[in-house]
């Protein structure tokens, strides 16, 4: 219960408040989209710049912790899309709920809950895995998307290929990765900035997770749950239960270590970020499924991830 109060229960409580008020109507709509677009195009990508900038690479690229983690999320992608058309869904539809199974929220909700849980020094884990996080699954899920909208089309595998890396690639997360990797090798290459120039990146990333986890709030208040219950619930025991276990077999199978274990397990464990439903609207494909299934994990973790916080070392 302590883990409850102490780790998870913080977090969702800035994301209900950002609920509360777009619910009594004190934050328009126009004003938590606002508030959206800055956290996600601008601070957060900020943030992952100075994480990446300043991770030491080759010391945390644990290829066992990311292949347990990430196997974990390929497998879960894999099982939501064929639930998904064994329950009589279009196969676009089934690829962006296959998206919302495999996409956690690794750093609105991962990120502040690992904290909370193990102290900032934990977090090394979670930014290697989040490094890689949204260029590889969207570039996956949209090339997944593509293939699939091709087929019977008259379109060559390397036009679908880069359209594909070209949607992938615009987007403000990954150009916030990759800025961060490049800004990486030049610090180690003897690059040398003013400390005026970080002092202000952190002013900016100080401001990405409190006012996304507000924002998240505000527009998880739009979806309402509805129709759809049997994928909704599929999507939320893949998201919450499967990827985290498969995570955690597949790190005890390889002998993580416990720093290891918990970024991974933590991360697998979060709920389907709004990315996942972003992903479906991009498409115009399954987004009430996509809507509802963020808004239900979202609540359930507050649950599932205080079990894990209690079973993990």
């Amino acid at each position: 219960m302590s883990a409850l109060f102490d780790v998870v229960l913080p977090v969702f409580l800035v994301v209900g408040f950002g609920y509360a008020v777009s619910w009594r109507g004190w934050f328009s709509e126009s004003a938590v989209d606002g508030v959206m677009r800055f956290a996600q195009n601008f601070a957060v990508p900020v943030l992952l710049f100075q994480s990446i900038a300043r991770l030491d690479l080759s010391a945390e690229f644990n290829l066992p912790m990311l292949a347990a983690f990430y196997t974990g999320a390929l497998v879960s992608f894999a099982i939501g899309a064929f639930g998904a058309r064994w329950m009589g869904r279009p196969p676009e539809d089934a690829v962006a709920i296959g998206f919302v199974c495999l996409f956690s929220n690794s750093l609105l909700l991962g990120v502040p809950i690992t904290e909370r849980a193990y102290g900032t020094e934990a977090l090394a884990g979670n930014w290697t895995i989040i490094a890689l996080h949204s260029p590889l699954l969207y570039t996956f899920g949209i090339t997944v998307m593509e293939f699939t909208r091709a087929s019977g089309q008259d379109l060559s595998i390397g036009r679908v290929a880069i359209r594909a890396l070209t949607g992938a690639l615009r987007t403000p997360l990954v150009i916030g990765i990759l800025s961060g990797a490049a800004m990486n090798l030049m610090l180690q290459a003897g690059l040398v900035l003013p400390g005026s120039f970080w002092d202000g990146v952190a002013l900016m990333a100080r401001a990405a997770l409190p006012s996304a986890l507000f924002a998240l709030g505000g527009i998880l208040f739009r979806y309402k749950p509805e129709g759809d219950s049997r994928v909704i619930a599929m999507c939320c025991a893949v998201a919450l239960i499967l990827h985290p276990a498969i995570t955690y077999g597949l790190g005890r199978l390889l002998s993580l270590d416990v720093p290891a274990m918990r970024s991974a397990v933590m991360t697998a464990a979060m709920a389907p970020g709004v990315n996942a439903y972003l992903f479906a609207s991009i498409y115009g494909v399954a987004k009430r499924v996509s809507a509802s299934a963020v808004l239900i994990a979202t609540a359930l973790s507050i649950l599932s991830v205080s079990v894990w916080v209690m079973i993990l070392p």
